[in-house]
Order: C-alpha cells, then sequence, then structure tokens
C-alpha cells in the first residue's frame, strides 16, 4: 500500500464510522470524476480511492459485510475500466458515495 495515507493506515481509519469511511472514498471518486482529461489528477484520486477502500475492507469491524464491500471494490474497479461489466460509471459511484459523506455528516 502507499504512503499517502499513512496515518490512517496507522490505525486512524478505524475511528471513522462506515459512512465516514465511504463519505472519504467518494471524495476521492468526486475528484476523479472531475479530473477531465488531466490523467494525472485522475490516476492520482483513483488510486487513493482504492486505498481508502482497502482501508475499509481490512477494517475488522466490518467483517460481516466483507463481501459487499468487495463488491463496492468491484463496481469501482469497473467503472475505471470502462463499466462493461456491471454498467457502472464514476458519475454513478459518485452518487453512491454522496449519500454516505451525507449520512456521516448528520450524524455528527
Amino acid at each position: 500500500m502507499s504512503t499517502q495515507h499513512a496515518s490512517l493506515a496507522a490505525g486512524r481509519w478505524q475511528q471513522f464510522t462506515l459512512a465516514q469511511q465511504f463519505g472519504h472514498v467518494g471524495s476521492e471518486v468526486s475528484r476523479a470524476r472531475k479530473a477531465g482529461s488531466d490523467e494525472q489528477r485522475f490516476w492520482s484520486a483513483i488510486t487513493r480511492a482504492f486505498e481508502l477502500l482497502d482501508l475499509t475492507i481490512q477494517d475488522a469491524r466490518w467483517k460481516s459485510r466483507l463481501r459487499e464491500l468487495l463488491r463496492v471494490r468491484e463496481v469501482l474497479a469497473d467503472a475505471v475500466l470502462g463499466g462493461s461489466e456491471y454498467k457502472s460509471s464514476l458519475i454513478d459511484l459518485d452518487k453512491y458515495f454522496l449519500s454516505f459523506a451525507r449520512a456521516a455528516q448528520m450524524g455528527r
């Protein structure tokens, strides 16, 4: 794993709720979607999104939801690669993750 999120990987990530974690993943998906033709910005944001999603998958609190989390990762990968398997898109995933960000804000 990259060191972009070293402090989160060191344990801070486990202090967030699932809604907060997904909200952060969604922020990176949104950045990637808005990157336009800037490939470097796009791939940096996608890399961070996968890093954060992987930290969520590794969070022992969500063990019972592992299948769901792995499916989210699979759908994100599909969207990045053009959506041929699930017809997924970054626009749809941006909306999906936004609902978690809103839920996390309401829970504060």
